[in-house]
């Protein structure tokens, strides 16, 4: 049985280190959710074989516990935020690795925009600045319940919170600066059409 004291590995490294294809996937994946490291992509991996694995039994059998294990395996990961309500054991076997990078808290407070890159996500989960309900959370790889997608928000305690800190005074110049710039491009394109729209009114007309 081992120790118990020593935690099991929760994934499984890919049998063949040197696959050009997979390392390439790995790379985006690792870059577009600001991840640490390639370990947080197996563990995600992991999970969705798992998954698979059982969905498949449990379609395999017929008997009066499958479907109790059916229900339950829909309603876990629907309470997740993984599937939706109306979703089958076959949608199930089409998850993907994307489903549960995109229910870590990281991702989350990105695309809540409280942070203004996935890697400043992580910053500010790990020094202790976001909550999620009343919960201290400093885990990047917290999977996000359904219902705690609402409750992400800056700890109280931390900088952040004040609307005037710097990091947030930044970002609302930024897009202050988007904002005018697309006005600007917006205004310039027009006066570029309505001369021309004026050239083919004198052309009608002669």
């Amino acid at each position: 049985m081992g120790d118990p004291r020593k935690q099991r590995r929760k994934y499984t490294k890919p049998q063949h280190p040197w696959e050009g294809e997979r390392i390439g996937q790995e790379k985006i994946l690792k870059k577009e959710y600001g991840l640490k490291n390639k370990k947080e992509i197996w563990k995600s991996d992991s999970k969705t074989k798992d998954i698979n694995i059982q969905v498949r039994n449990i379609l395999a059998s017929k008997s009066e516990q499958s479907k109790k294990e059916e229900k339950q395996m829909i309603d876990k990961l629907y309470n997740q935020g993984i599937i939706e309500k109306d979703s089958k054991l076959d949608d199930v076997l089409g998850l993907n690795i994307k489903k549960f990078l995109d229910r870590r808290l990281q991702t989350m407070v990105f695309n809540k925009g409280l942070a203004k890159t996935v890697r400043q996500a992580r910053q500010f989960i790990k020094h202790h600045h976001i909550l999620v309900g009343d919960k201290l959370i400093d885990s990047p790889s917290h999977l996000v319940l359904r219902e705690e997608e609402n409750k992400i928000r800056f700890n109280p305690k931390s900088g952040l919170a004040n609307p005037e800190h710097t990091e947030r005074i930044k970002e609302k110049k930024i897009k202050i600066i988007e904002e005018e710039t697309k006005e600007a491009a917006t205004k310039e394109t027009i006066n570029q059409v309505k001369p021309i729209e004026g050239e083919i009114e004198l052309e009608l007309k002669e």
